[in-house]
């Protein structure tokens, strides 16, 4: 039997998983990591290279011996990544300076721009699909200002994804599902659009080659070997984005499929193809799929899955003891319990990530609203409750604007990451939504994506499609309750005025933001 290893880099861990090429899924290693901030620079998330490839060997080999495999027997291998996140190298292919996804340290870099370049970031969005928020141009600029002796030695520029491969094989590439979320890219191209950089005085003879997913880049090093138990024989193949490859080990291969991925950030895709314009309102994100020939509109839900996290770790120290106990996940526990609030649980309304507006993208403070002082209806089961329908009405609401914008009538989603191992939030998201909920078998979808594209380079699978059309196999399906659907209509409406009025609290300065994209 063969074995495709995928290395997923997430907002907040690493995971190594490794599939036989049926697509089951044989073992799973996985080590939380956090970005700090760093110190004298506000809203900044940097990526510590170092210390994040030990936790990523340490990840590779723990997956290696649970399988209770060699590292030759891993015969491909490739790595997906939050997208956002860049790493700059020097001439010798060496780190110089890196930066997770939703690092926000570039306001100033910005604001400069839209003030000095009048209209110039609605022109690259036409054709990038990608703001200033993320993007990359105001990061490598604020580099430029304030480390001007680093930027000097930038030679080469790539997302997170392509950083492990380049640790593992020695090469630097990118693909456009990855690459694209720079902002400095043609979403119709496919490739990067270099003239951007040479816009606004940067440089523009720092980007790798940009190839398709499953391209195949060469084999693993005797250095990265030794680090990680891997085989010199196994060979590196260019992986994409989290949520490109995630659709692609949901099926979500063709126009007008539609996922929902549900990790530390919640976003959901809708297939399009790679022609179609951005809307001229900005309200949302375009993204190259990691199937060639489409893109993806995409919105986001800040923060679902590390909120959770903060929850459990900061509240539910019973529930975690039970759940140790009993031998089972702490969420498990905590969604039997949520199981029996009613719907709208009391009355709460959670206040975290705003719906997407991609062109000016602020969130309120995080806050509960309307809690009561009665423990029979205030507690940790109807809080967390109101989390997991809170994340499903803001993902309803980025899909109602996805309609909008693409035409696309939505029936049926698909739903994958961590989120959707819960079956009350999975019947949540259907209630909510009014649509059909399938759930794939294995629920690691984006790890599936990336063995998938494994698979490509070497030859197992003719393509991503194919691939897919062939791995994917569902588990369970979700049939909205529409008495449920008419009630969620009106929890969303009371979500939307309560939040315009936490919003207002932050123009005031009275309360801090969530986040803010760089620039407001």
């Amino acid at each position: 039997m063969q074995y495709l290893m995928a290395i997923d880099a997430g907002t907040g861990s690493i995971r190594a998983v490794i599939f036989d090429t049926l697509g089951n899924q044989i073992s799973v290693a996985q080590k939380e990591w956090t970005h700090l901030e760093e110190a004298g620079v506000a809203n900044s998330m940097s990526f510590d290279c170092e210390t994040n490839w030990g936790l990523a060997c340490g990840c590779i080999r723990e997956s290696l011996q649970k399988a209770n495999l060699k590292g030759e027997d891993i015969i491909a291998l490739s790595a997906t990544s939050m997208r956002e996140g860049i790493v700059l190298y020097d001439a010798d292919g060496m780190e110089l300076w890196a930066v997770a996804n939703v690092d926000a340290r570039a306001s100033h870099e910005v604001k400069y721009l839209k003030e000095n370049f009048v209209g110039i970031e609605e022109e690259f969005y036409a054709l990038s699909g990608q703001t200033f928020a993320l993007g990359a141009i105001p990061r490598i600029l604020w580099l430029k200002n304030n480390k001007p002796e680093i930027y000097e030695r930038v030679a080469k520029i790539s997302m997170i994804g392509d950083w492990i491969l380049a640790r593992l094989s020695g090469v630097i590439a990118t693909d456009p599902s990855n690459g694209g979320t720079t902002g400095i890219f043609s979403l119709a191209n496919r490739d990067w659009h270099v003239e951007m950089c040479k816009r606004v005085g940067l440089k523009d003879d720092i980007f790798p080659a940009c190839y398709e997913v499953g391209t195949l880049l060469g084999s693993v090093s005797e250095k990265a070997s030794d680090e990680t138990g891997l085989s010199m024989q196994t060979k590196v193949v260019l992986g994409g984005g989290d949520v490109g490859l995630g659709s692609v080990g949901l099926g979500v291969v063709e126009i007008g499929q539609v996922a929902i991925l549900g990790g530390s950030f919640w976003q959901q895709v809708v297939n399009i193809s790679s022609d179609t314009l951005p809307p001229k309102d900005m309200a949302i994100r375009v993204n190259p799929h990691a199937v060639p020939n489409l893109s993806q509109a995409e919105g986001i839900t800040f923060f679902s899955g590390l909120i959770m996290r903060w929850f459990r770790d900061a509240f539910c120290e019973t529930e975690k003891l039970e759940a140790e106990k009993r031998g089972i996940d702490t969420y498990e526990v905590l969604e039997e319990k949520a199981s029996k609030i009613p719907v709208g649980s009391h009355g709460i309304i959670p206040i975290f990530s705003d719906s997407m507006k991609y062109g000016k993208w602020y969130h309120a403070a995080p806050s509960f609203l309307n809690l009561s002082l009665d423990p029979q209806i205030c507690n940790r089961a109807s809080m967390f409750r109101s989390l997991q329908e809170n994340a499903c009405i803001v993902s309803g609401i980025n899909l109602e604007k996805i309609r909008a914008f693409t035409g696309v009538q939505i029936d049926e989603i698909v739903f994958a990451g961590g989120a959707s191992r819960g079956k009350l939030w999975s019947q949540i998201l259907a209630d909510v939504t009014g649509c059909r909920v399938k759930i794939p078998r294995v629920t690691e979808a984006t790890a599936l994506g990336t063995a998938m594209a494994a698979g490509v380079g070497v030859g197992i699978y003719d393509s991503l499609s194919h691939a897919a059309k062939e791995l994917v196999v569902w588990e369970k399906e979700f049939i909205p309750n529409m008495e449920y659907f008419v009630k969620y209509q009106e929890i969303k409406e009371r979500w939307r005025r309560a939040y315009e009025v936490q919003l207002k609290l932050v123009d005031d300065n009275i309360t801090t933001s969530m986040w803010k994209a760089p620039g407001l």
